[in-house]
């Protein structure tokens, strides 16, 4: 079996990555992780922010476009009250703004994510942009349980590789309050945090530096909540057999 996980930074792996050994691969041109699980194959691309990195390139490059299941996995802003931080959402399916259509996700695989501790959703919504101020998370929260920016497009294209997809997120914000900073302002063309750009924006409003630093500890809580689930969901995976291979098809 041949499992992919994407994250989208490298901070949302780190604290998986120090659960169990991943080996750096190099052949993919982008940062790139195997390690095996039973008779599990599980390769993690890291895919920028918005999966702007050439990821799909890679995964041909890894395994030649051949994979069973995608995990879609990082962090996410909760859109309604309910969801708290550091709860993991597993959805049942994915609004992509970019596609302009709303991809399900493998109904089994989101069982087995209930059965691992996830909380199971409705939708994410997955879109080009960071939702900064609370007023607009409350709007999303009609359409969507939880944003972010990277499952649309990566469950989207899994499917093209035949790949079974599901999007698992830790919950960094809450529906209730403004990110700290405009974190459209500091995002590279490639996906990435420019470090410099957050300084700038920081030395223009010193009295976010309080709330920047409680966001930072907040987002490193969810991701280690969200390495523990993933460990979990992968041996469940990987190990019990619960799954066929065939699509849709499930023993749990």
């Amino acid at each position: 079996m041949k499992i992919l996980v994407t994250f989208a930074v490298d901070a949302e792996f780190t604290p998986w990555r120090k659960l169990r050994h991943f080996e750096k691969l190099t052949s993919a041109r982008m940062d790139s992780y195997s390690t095996a699980i039973g008779d599990a194959e599980i390769k993690v691309l890291l895919t920028g922010i918005g999966g702007k990195k050439a990821w799909v390139e890679a995964t041909e490059v890894l395994w030649d476009a051949d994979i069973d299941l995608c995990v879609s996995s990082g962090l996410a802003g909760a859109l309604r009250p309910e969801h708290e931080l550091g709860e993991v959402l597993a959805a049942q399916s994915v609004y992509s703004t970019g596609w302009k259509t709303t991809i399900p996700c493998d109904a089994a695989l989101v069982a087995v994510a209930a059965t691992c501790g996830a909380k199971v959703v409705k939708t994410f919504y997955s879109t080009d942009y960071v939702a900064v101020r609370a007023d607009e998370k409350r709007e999303l929260g009609l359409l969507a349980d939880a944003v972010e920016m990277e499952s649309g497009s990566i469950l989207y294209k899994a499917a093209a590789f035949g790949a079974r997809g599901v999007a698992v997120r830790g919950i960094s914000d809450v529906a209730e309050e403004d990110l700290p900073l405009d974190f459209n302002q500091v995002t590279t063309d490639s996906g990435d945090v420019s470090l410099m750009r957050v300084v700038g924006q920081v030395a223009r409003n010193v009295t976010a530096i309080p709330s920047l630093i409680r966001f930072g500890q907040r987002s490193q809580m969810a991701a280690t909540k969200l390495a523990e689930f993933l460990d979990r969901y992968l041996e469940t995976l990987a190990v019990t057999k619960t799954l066929s291979l065939k699509q849709g098809a499930s023993t749990v």
